[in-house]
C-alpha cells in the first residue's frame, strides 16, 4: 500500500488568468477573485488522481486535510480519504506548513502537492523528514524541478510507484521568483533548497522536460549553484556568455554581456575590466576565481569573446580556479567535439589540455574533454 499524503493549495495559479502573475499573498488573491478569477487547482489535482492506472488504485491511501486542501478532490476523483487536519477555509500558507508536518507524522511515503513554486516553498519550509514529494503544477509559476509535468504526468508517475516500479530518487531545486520584479517585467528567481523526487524523466519536470532541457530552468540553477558556491569576501570574475549574464542577473546586478565584470560579496565592483585590471585583481587576490563559459557554436572555453582572461592570467591564477559553467544541451550539440582553448600559447593551450569539470545544474556536474589532439589528423 502507498501512502500518498495529499496537499493542495486552492488559490495556487489563481491570478494567472487574470495578468496578475501571481497568486502570492491575501491582497493578490482578493484582486484576483475581484477581476473574475477561477480556482483551478483542486480541478488539476483531480485530473492527476483520475490518471492513476485503474489497476493500481487500490493500492493507494490518501491522507489529506479537510475540505479544499485535499478532501474534495480526492472524494471527487473516487478515493476514501482519510482528513488528518481540519482546515479553515481560505487555508493560508501556515496551513500547509501545519498540514505537511501531520502527513510526514502520519506515516505518508510521498508528499503530492498541487501548486505553484510559492507552494513547493512552503512545503519545503515544513518538511522535516527527507522523503519524496511530487508536484502537481497549478500555478503563475513553476521555475522549481520538482514538478511534473502536467497533472496527468503526476498521476502516471504514482501509478508507476503504486505498481512498484523501480524509480531512482533525485534531489530537485525549489525555485520561486520575486512576483513584484515580475510584474515589471523582470524574471528574479532564487533557489530556496532542494527536495527529493521519483525520477522519471519523461513526466516529471526537473530541469528536464519530456527529456529535453528547459533552457531558462536550467540557467537558473546554474545560477544558483554558482552563487551557493560563491564565498563573502572573495573577488570573482564573470566573464562574457548569456549563461554567465544570467549569473548576474540572479544576483540582481548589471551585466556586460561581451565583457568580464568583478563581483565581491555578490557586487559588482567593477565592469567590463581590461586584460591588464583582470590581471592585477588576480594578483592582489590570489584567492579569486574566474566563472567562464562555452562561447560559440565550435565549443571555445578560452580565446573567443573572453580574451580579458590572458595567458598571464591563467597562469598567475591557475587553470583550477577557472569554473567553466555551461548547459548539458550545449555540450551535447557539440557531438562530442572536445572544447577549446585558443590563448594565443601553443605551450599554455597544450598545457591546459585533459577534462574539465563543467556546472551544469544545481549540484550538478559533468566532465568533459578539454583541447585537440592534432595528431589525429596527421
Amino acid at each position: 500500500m502507498l501512502t500518498i499524503g495529499l496537499i493542495i493549495n486552492p488559490f495556487a495559479g489563481i491570478g494567472g488568468s487574470v495578468a496578475l502573475k501571481g497568486s502570492d499573498g491575501a491582497d493578490v488573491r482578493e484582486l484576483a477573485l475581484a477581476k473574475g478569477a477561477k480556482q483551478l487547482a483542486n480541478q488539476r489535482a483531480v485530473i492527476a488522481l483520475e490518471s492513476i492506472d485503474s489497476d493500481y488504485r487500490d493500492q493507494i491511501k490518501i491522507l489529506t486535510g479537510s475540505g479544499e486542501m485535499g478532501e474534495t478532490a480526492a472524494s471527487t476523483a473516487g478515493f476514501m480519504p482519510q482528513v488528518i487536519l481540519n482546515v479553515n477555509q481560505p487555508s493560508e500558507p501556515e496551513d500547509t506548513h501545519q498540514l505537511t508536518k501531520a502527513l510526514v507524522n502520519a506515516g505518508a511515503d510521498l508528499i503530492l502537492f498541487a501548486g505553484g513554486d510559492g507552494t513547493a516553498r512552503d512545503v519545503f519550509s515544513a518538511l522535516e523528514k527527507d522523503i519524496p514529494v511530487l508536484g502537481i503544477p497549478a500555478g503563475c509559476k513553476i521555475h522549481s524541478g520538482v514538478y511534473a509535468v502536467t497533472p496527468k504526468a503526476a498521476g502516471v508517475v504514482l501509478g508507476q510507484l503504486a505498481k512498484g516500479d523501480i524509480l531512482s530518487l533525485r534531489e530537485a531545486s525549489v525555485m520561486d521568483i520575486d512576483e513584484s520584479a515580475f510584474r515589471q517585467g523582470v524574471v528574479r528567481a532564487r533557489n530556496f533548497g532542494s527536495l527529493v523526487v521519483p525520477d522519471s524523466l519523461q513526466f516529471v519536470q526537473a530541469t528536464k522536460q519530456g527529456g529535453k532541457e528547459v533552457e531558462s530552468m536550467v540557467l537558473d540553477d546554474i545560477a544558483a549553484e554558482v552563487i551557493e558556491y560563491m564565498e563573502p569576501d572573495t573577488y570573482y570574475a564573470i566573464g562574457s556568455g548569456s549563461t554567465c549574464a544570467n549569473i548576474m542577473e540572479q544576483l540582481g546586478q548589471p551585466n556586460t554581456l561581451l565583457g568580464v565584470d568583478i563581483v565581491y560579496n555578490q557586487q559588482r565592483v567593477a565592469a567590463d575590466v581590461t586584460a591588464s585590471e583582470l590581471l592585477q585583481y588576480v594578483n592582489e587576490n590570489p584567492s579569486m576565481e574566474i566563472f567562464i563559459t562555452v562561447i560559440g557554436g565550435q565549443g571555445h572555453l578560452i580565446g573567443r569573446g573572453n580574451q580579458q582572461i590572458s595567458p598571464e592570467v591563467i597562469r598567475t591564477l591557475g587553470w583550477d580556479r577557472i569554473q567553466v559553467v555551461a548547459t548539458k544541451a550545449k555540450l551535447k550539440a557539440l557531438d562530442g567535439r572536445p572544447l577549446i582553448v585558443d590563448t594565443g600559447d601553443p605551450d599554455l593551450d597544450q598545457a591546459l589540455s585533459g577534462t574539465k569539470r563543467i556546472i551544469t545544474g544545481y549540484h550538478d556536474a559533468v566532465i568533459y574533454r578539454v583541447g585537440l589532439d592534432y595528431s589525429e589528423n596527421q
